[in-house]
């Protein structure tokens, strides 16, 4: 390929420098970088690559004034579309969404839209931002209960239509998954908190501490004067292997191995009082974004050996290849068709050993991926300090235990009308992880920009 064809590279720390720390491992385009990756755009009229962003970023736009050089008019173009691009920038799977679309990609590398993406944010967090722009005051007011990328999305999105919203976040932090569950190298906390700040400035305001059918029922906050409510409380309860020993000692969920890792600080204990202990060899079961997350954490924490364990085969591994390729450049070891069937514990309770079987691939199954199939007699043994659980997350049925109503589906996911967000409830509406299960970031930004549409209409409707 010549040069137009290629990506500009993003620079990154080399890895045996950065699993010994927490800092973030791509380091950014320079000015220069960003200029020449963003001339390599046709400016195709018909653009593609708008097609596959969830929330429709005028993607040639954005690129267009990088090349001139109009870095704030860039800033404010995004913005339009994305109240966050900072970390869109940096997690969102643009490979397989925009940049799967970009005609560039038809002969040689598609344009680097998230790296060019994440310099714009940044460069526009150096040097300031003109103040957002707000509709008129309407008199109505919206509860958004959950401050996680639905939650932010939506309510930033209604603020600007001139609507008074109040987000309820029930840890003592606000950004939900983008706090406790992506670790600090792959997305800084301070990087969160400036964009927390940008919905804040909006005129939104926090509560923390605030756990919706706990301290206040959907009931009682229509009564405390909430014309509209969105539900984004995300995915945040673990799902577990059911398999013996599993309660044994030194096995953590994902969940709260990232919650103590990324939110609670673990990594600077003892300056934070949150200590971790994870043994010379841990063991991560999944295949995911958070099986990632959790096996370059782990090194981070001091493991010599980390194991990723996964049932299906590389080819099938739902997990980023770029982040895949960041826990092979670190030295996590990865084992494939493989299935743990139990953990083998100490004379102390603490796990030891997990018990696995080989697998093989059969037809495919309702996901499309080919469905592992375990080969009798295969089994073997792998000696651990710690195992984490990475096999997914379901939504947390706090809420629709406490609201009458309240149409619920698979695995405690709340029913809406897929193109309005709407629940069964009049007035109420949900969006991201708690009604689609575990996805991605910027889906649950796209489903918090359809609930704000949707709720704009109807408080409007009801003037």
């Amino acid at each position: 390929m010549d040069e137009a064809e290629r990506q500009v590279p993003m620079p990154k720390q080399p890895p045996e420098e950065r699993i010994h720390n927490f800092r973030e491992v791509a380091l950014g385009y320079t000015e220069e970088m960003a200029r020449r990756e963003a001339e390599r755009c046709l400016q195709c009229k018909n653009p593609r690559c708008v097609e596959g962003c969830p929330v429709g970023v005028d993607i040639p736009g954005f690129i267009r004034l990088i090349v001139e050089g109009r870095y704030t008019e860039a800033a404010e173009k995004i913005r339009e579309k994305n109240v966050l691009p900072a970390i869109t920038g940096r997690v969102c799977p643009q490979e397989v969404q925009c940049q799967a679309k970009c005609v560039r990609g038809v002969k040689g590398e598609p344009i680097a839209i998230g790296r060019l993406e994440r310099f714009i944010a940044d460069w526009e967090m150096r040097h300031g931002r003109r103040p957002p722009k707000r509709a008129k005051p309407t008199g109505k007011r919206v509860a958004v209960i959950g401050s996680g990328p639905a939650g932010l999305t939506c309510a930033a999105e209604l603020a600007k239509l001139g609507h008074e919203v109040e987000i309820f976040e029930a840890l003592h932090k606000p950004g939900g998954v983008l706090m406790y569950g992506i670790p600090e190298f792959r997305l800084p906390k301070r990087i969160v908190e400036e964009e927390i700040k940008y919905v804040e400035s909006l005129g939104v305001k926090i509560h923390l501490n605030s756990i919706i059918g706990k301290l206040y029922t959907i009931d009682e906050l229509f009564k405390m004067g909430f014309d509209a409510i969105f539900i984004a409380t995300g995915a945040g309860l673990p799902r577990f292997l059911g398999i013996p020993g599993e309660n044994l000692n030194g096995i953590y969920s994902a969940n709260e191995f990232l919650i103590r890792t990324n939110l609670m600080k673990a990594y600077l204990f003892p300056e934070y009082d949150t200590p971790i202990h994870v043994g010379r060899r841990v063991a991560v079961i999944g295949g995911g974004n958070v099986a990632m997350d959790a096996a370059r954490c782990a090194l981070r924490l001091g493991a010599e050996e980390v194991y990723v364990i996964y049932r299906r085969s590389r080819a099938e591994m739902p997990a980023r290849a770029e982040e895949v390729e960041n826990a092979e450049e670190e030295g996590v070891k990865f084992i494939f068709l493989a299935n743990p069937v139990r953990f083998i514990g100490d004379e102390k309770g603490f796990v030891r050993e997990i018990e696995c079987i080989r697998m093989r691939l059969g037809e495919p199954d309702e996901t499309g991926r080919r469905r592992p199939i375990p080969i009798e007699g295969s089994e073997f043994r792998i000696e651990v300090d710690t195992v984490i659980v990475a096999i997914g997350q379901v939504p947390n049925p706090i809420i629709q235990k406490t609201t009458e109503g309240l149409k619920t589906g698979w695995r405690n996911t709340i029913v809406v009308d897929e193109e309005t967000m709407q629940t069964s409830i009049e007035g109420v509406y949900a969006g991201g992880d708690v009604v689609s299960g575990a996805a991605t970031v910027i889906s649950a930004m796209g489903a918090g920009k359809r609930a704000a549409k949707a709720i704009h209409q109807y408080l409007m409707s009801k003037r």
